[in-house]
């Protein structure tokens, strides 16, 4: 599967996340410890938010770890908002346009998972897509395909309902056509102001995610020897993991099967996530 981060707080380098902790994403895209796929080695892409009126992107076909580039960016680049993403591709091309995020207007969009015999229902799931934003599709992912569907579901108004609609749909094409639990995702979209993040599958046995504990609570809870950590983040800075980055004790919080999560200004709302059958 695949890799990925979500943050929100304080401008903080791209690197505290992406290179400097001690399980950061670029070491989980060498040595994932909690995927069915070890190595994430089939492209990255970073999406930060500044004052420009759309995110920017920088996307690779080469493994994380082997950019310069990257590094020297995340670096050099403070963000209050990103999304990070190391691929392991399931079935489809290594090319850039099927690296993530994915990019609309303000919105960005990552998938770990994927559409079980995709190649059974590609054609029916685009050709739901409203015909403004079909010329949107540029590369060949499932990932794509869904977040496209979610923005033709009203996501850009309704979050929760745009991916419960677009969920609805594909397990729907999908056990029309013989897919038992046609579904598996974990997503991180942001719009710039807010973090959203789902955690579902059709079999309801679905890959890991997690958040962190508020800066405010580690501060009580986390040893001394642990606590000069904290100093770069700011108190509503939040995080949401594929996997966690650190051994922090009581730093992360698992996300719990079938939920929907918002982050807005560090507050985490959980509820539960079901599909929507149009």
């Amino acid at each position: 599967m695949c890799r990925w981060l979500a943050y929100s707080g304080g401008p903080i380098p791209l690197s505290d996340l992406v290179f400097d902790p001690e399980h950061s994403l670029v070491d989980q895209s060498l040595a994932s410890r909690s995927s069915i796929q070890t190595t994430n080695g089939d492209g990255f892409g970073v999406g930060w938010y500044d004052d420009q009126d759309e995110p920017g992107l920088y996307k690779h076909i080469r493994p994380a770890w082997n950019d310069t580039n990257l590094k020297d960016l995340c670096r050099h680049t403070r963000s209050r908002m990103f999304l990070a993403h190391v691929r392991a591709a399931t079935a489809t091309a290594i090319q850039r346009s099927n690296c993530h995020p994915f990019r609309y207007g303000k919105w960005l969009f990552v998938h770990n998972g994927l559409i079980r015999g995709f190649e059974k229902i590609r054609r029916d799931l685009a050709m739901a897509i409203d015909p403004a934003l079909y010329p949107e599709i540029c590369g060949t992912t499932d990932s794509e395909l869904m977040f496209l569907a979610a923005l033709h579901f009203g996501m850009a108004n309704d979050v929760y309902e745009g991916i419960a609609r677009m969920t609805g749909l594909v397990e729907a094409l999908g056990r029309k056509n013989g897919t038992d639990h046609p579904l598996q995702m974990t997503l991180g979209i942001t719009d710039g102001d807010n973090i959203y993040a789902v955690r579902y599958s059709s079999e309801r046995n679905s890959r890991t995610l997690y958040y962190s504990e508020s800066v405010a609570a580690l501060r009580s809870l986390i040893p001394d020897e642990y606590r000069d950590r904290l100093d770069k983040y700011s108190d509503d800075a939040c995080t949401v993991v594929s996997e966690p980055f650190h051994s922090l004790p009581n730093a992360w919080i698992p996300v719990p099967e079938a939920s929907f999560i918002t982050v807005s200004s560090g507050r985490v709302t959980v509820k539960e996530f079901e599909s929507i059958v149009a």
